[in-house]
């Protein structure tokens, strides 16, 4: 499940008007949606409540294999209408394969004035750990409809390290963090620039659309869907989508280090027709390819992912590394469960379908299955759905290469959240 500080911040981002998608650092999440799933370790609790629309607040604890937790507090300047567990959609709060909108101009919301001057949307999220006494806090705000800075600072007291400097004097390294992050979408280019104090790790990356954006896109499909093509006209056409290529360069000031990769993706168009832009069409199918290339490491990593049927994506992932030769080639699955609708006696399709429609297809949903299968030998299987009012994670990691032990971690987590 996703925490729910990043179900706050997603529903930020959807308010003001940003799209998280057009953004390098983001350039493989079709893969890794299904591929990179965290399975639980031991017993985790989440509990969340939403007082108002402006502050929220999230406790954890984990129960095993050790006791520990931490508290929450998020407040944000615009109003955020994020429902109870129980009322969420199970598809809002897993990390899943989807296809997104097509790139646009961001527009921001229209602008507030007080006192004179003009008001810019932010968030404040801070979490404290016990008993490491580690402090998380992220601060984000909007300077214009196409900009957006992120500042966040990790401080662990648990993790530092005391250096004797030429004096004899000692000095607390190690311990603290700041990064910012100056992030730009004009929707036909998207750019970011970022910054780490601990180890002076200066980035910038950069993501190209080709292709219509926003509007053009939707004009034009609009004119090729009035028109009339016969089913051979359809076929020919191929997978309809969108390329975007990218690069990002990094240099450590520390470490006297940089680095350098470059990145491609196809991804088929959502359907504009469909109330639901990702639902299965069989002639133009969910399809995401993704290709990442480091000269520097020598690197490169290919990703295809498709969903094959309504409710089943696959996704295949080959990673090799042309100076050593190693290799890993990674499959995974996820597969949405749903109930079973009783369907009418008589053969009346159209009230079948009304049935569906009147039921919703959020209410259908029971559960989503997730599996990865790795050559390292590593079988993870994970199960996320909804018991009551609680949103629930179980999963398991094996190796079946270790006999002695072939179950290396097993995971169980309870999600609760209120709004009222």
């Amino acid at each position: 499940m996703l925490p729910y500080a990043s179900i706050v911040l997603q529903r930020y981002y959807k308010v003001t008007g940003w799209n998280e998608d057009n953004l390098y650092s983001n350039l493989t999440r079709a893969s890794t949606s299904i591929l990179d799933f965290s399975v639980p370790r031991g017993l985790h609790f989440h509990i969340s409540k939403s007082p108002n629309p402006w502050f929220k607040t999230t406790y954890s604890m984990n129960a095993l294999p050790s006791l520990n937790g931490s508290i929450g507090y998020i407040f944000t300047s615009c109003d955020l209408d994020v429902k109870g567990s129980a009322d969420l959609r199970l598809k809002d709060v897993v990390e899943r394969f989807r296809i997104y909108d097509v790139p646009r101009r961001p527009e921001g919301k229209p602008e507030q004035w007080l006192g004179g001057e003009r008001r810019a949307d932010f968030l404040l999220y801070g979490r404290y750990y016990i008993p490491s006494s580690r402090l998380d806090a992220l601060y984000s705000t909007r300077l214009s409809a196409q900009t957006q800075a992120l500042i966040s600072v990790i401080s662990d007291p648990s993790t530092a390290l005391y250096a004797r400097g030429s004096k004899g004097g000692t000095s607390l390294i190690g311990a603290n963090n700041v990064m910012f992050n100056l992030q730009r979408d004009t929707g036909r280019w998207s750019t970011e620039y970022s910054w780490s104090a601990d180890d002076g790790m200066l980035g910038a990356r950069a993501l190209y659309n080709f292709g219509a954006l926003g509007d053009e896109e939707d004009t034009r499909e609009r004119n090729v869907r009035s028109r009339r093509v016969d089913e051979e006209e359809a076929m020919e056409g191929g997978l309809r989508g969108r390329f975007s290529a990218g690069a990002e360069v990094y240099f450590s000031a520390k470490e006297k280090s940089a680095g350098v990769s470059t990145g491609l993706r196809f991804t088929t168009l959502p359907e504009p027709s469909s109330s639901d832009p990702n639902v299965y069409d069989p002639i133009q199918p969910p399809t995401a390819l993704t290709a990442i290339f480091n000269p520097m490491m020598g690197h490169i990593s290919s990703a295809y992912t498709a969903r094959v049927s309504r409710d089943l994506s696959l996704c295949s992932r080959f990673d090799f590394n042309v100076y050593s030769y190693e290799s890993e080639w990674t499959m995974g699955a996820e597969w949405w469960i749903r109930k079973r609708i009783r369907k009418s006696n008589g053969s009346d399709k159209a009230l079948d379908v009304a049935l569906l429609r009147l039921i919703g297809e959020a209410s259908q949903i029971r559960g989503v299955v997730k599996a990865r299968m790795s050559t390292s030998s590593d079988v993870s299987l994970m199960w996320e759905g909804r018991l009551g009012k609680t949103l629930v994670s179980l999963g398991v990691v094996s190796d079946f290469s270790n006999r002695s032990k072939p179950i290396r971690a097993i995971g169980l987590e309870l999600s609760y959240f209120s709004s009222e």
